[in-house]
């Protein structure tokens, strides 16, 4: 059971909050588009309109509460996700699906459900519900990415992208030797499976990019031979960037965003290395027990491009205050970063009785650990134990990297 760091009326807040925002998201799609598959290894929309609250409704009132469903069909029919996986691709017709009238209906039952239990359900369960909604507000920002603009209607107060041309020159910060935790204890507080157990490593001296690498690092990359990032798009000589509600003249200020074999392609074609998991929490934390790359403070938008402040990146100097003690700016938001770190659990590792499958069935050798957060990670999910990760050549996620040196 899980130390109670916020109360339940606050958890409660949180939820309603967070059911806000996958509102707006899904209000940004048009109608038409809601059985559509805008990436080939996802479920179709319609599917995640279901998923969101199922799982809560599963999580807290099924698996915490011992609640029988009255929807059990449903319940199975929007329980499960898809790892992506392009060998293994979706075969479902939109014919497979109920109607989006009987979805929003089970979605209407569920919270209800959900919201009758949540003075009694076990608090793990809630915050597990939690995170996981949040979590997919991002991975449907992504997916939405997808969508061709005609698809898309911006939202109220969205403001038009001013791109720069301009490349920051990045430069290098030293990381001395030191100690390095990674992980959490088991204190009672929230965590997800693979976030457990904390460790301390000792990480020998390296340096470190102040930046990440931009659109104009990449570029020169590019015109060296690499193929463009899945972001990019060139049309009669000129090069844009797919913004999600507009195209834009690729701004060259802006993080790039690849996968983690073109990142660390990139990095051995400049001579570099991609970081391993404990030196990117070095330079992120150092050891003094802070909890966010610039200390105690809790997120705020002067600190990074993250919590949904942004649909799309800013340049890699915004929010100086975000850097941490060495003077690396943008660990946290802006673009997640890619490690050369497989993923694998921590000694001690345990899976979640109600959430199996949840790290353990990516225990492969097959993805590869991403730290940070971008624009559309919820400030719940930016604490410093939280790991992230994709398969290496999955092009779709807001995945930025920076280089370093021995």
């Amino acid at each position: 059971m899980a130390v109670l760091e916020a109360t339940r009326a606050q958890l409660a807040a949180e939820l309603t909050e967070a059911r806000r925002q996958s509102e707006i998201l899904f209000s940004v799609l048009r109608p038409s588009y809601l059985y559509e598959r805008p990436i080939s290894e996802r479920h179709r929309v319609i599917f995640y309109i279901g998923h969101l609250d199922a799982f809560d409704y599963i999580q807290i009132c099924r698996e915490g509460l011992g609640r029988q469903s009255s929807e059990p069909a449903l319940d199975a029919l929007f329980q499960a996700g898809i790892d992506p996986d392009s060998e293994n691709l979706p075969a479902d017709l939109p014919s497979d699906w109920p109607s989006l009238e009987r979805t929003t209906s089970y979605v209407r039952q569920a919270r209800r459900a959900v919201d009758h239990a949540l003075d009694d359900a076990p608090v793990d369960s809630v915050y597990m519900a939690l995170e996981h909604r949040l979590m997919h507000l991002e991975t449907l920002a992504y997916m939405w990415h997808n969508f061709g603009h005609e698809a898309k209607i911006a939202p109220a107060g969205y403001d038009a992208i001013l791109p720069s041309r301009t490349t920051p020159a990045n430069s290098w910060r030293k990381v001395p030797a030191g100690e390095v935790t990674l992980g959490k204890p088991r204190d009672g507080s929230f965590g997800w499976d693979n976030e457990y157990n904390e460790h301390v490593l000792d990480v020998p001296a390296f340096s470190i990019q102040k930046y990440k690498i931009t659109n104009g690092d990449y570029l020169r990359f590019v015109r060296d031979g690499a193929s463009l990032p899945h972001f990019w798009t060139e049309r009669e000589g000129r090069l844009y960037y797919r913004g999600m509600f507009e195209e834009i003249p690729l701004p060259l200020d802006w993080p790039v965003y690849v996968t983690q074999r073109e990142a660390a392609s990139y990095a051995a074609w400049a001579g570099k290395a991609l970081p391993t998991e404990q030196q990117f929490q070095r330079a992120a934390y150092g050891a003094d027990g802070r909890l966010y790359p610039w200390g105690n403070s809790a997120p705020a938008g002067d600190a990074g491009n993250f919590d949904f402040k942004r649909w799309d990146p800013e340049s890699v100097s915004e929010t100086p205050c975000g850097k941490s003690a060495y003077g690396v700016h943008q660990l946290v938001g802006n673009g997640w970063e890619w490690t050369s770190t497989v993923f694998a659990p921590f000694d001690g590792f345990q899976a979640a009785p109600s959430y199996p499958g949840y790290s353990a069935n990516f225990f492969d050798g097959q993805h590869y650990v991403i730290k940070g957060g971008s624009p559309r990670t919820a400030a719940r999910l930016l604490r410093r134990s939280f790991r992230n990760w994709f398969r290496p050549e999955y092009p779709y996620v807001y995945g930025a990297f920076r280089c370093v040196e021995s």
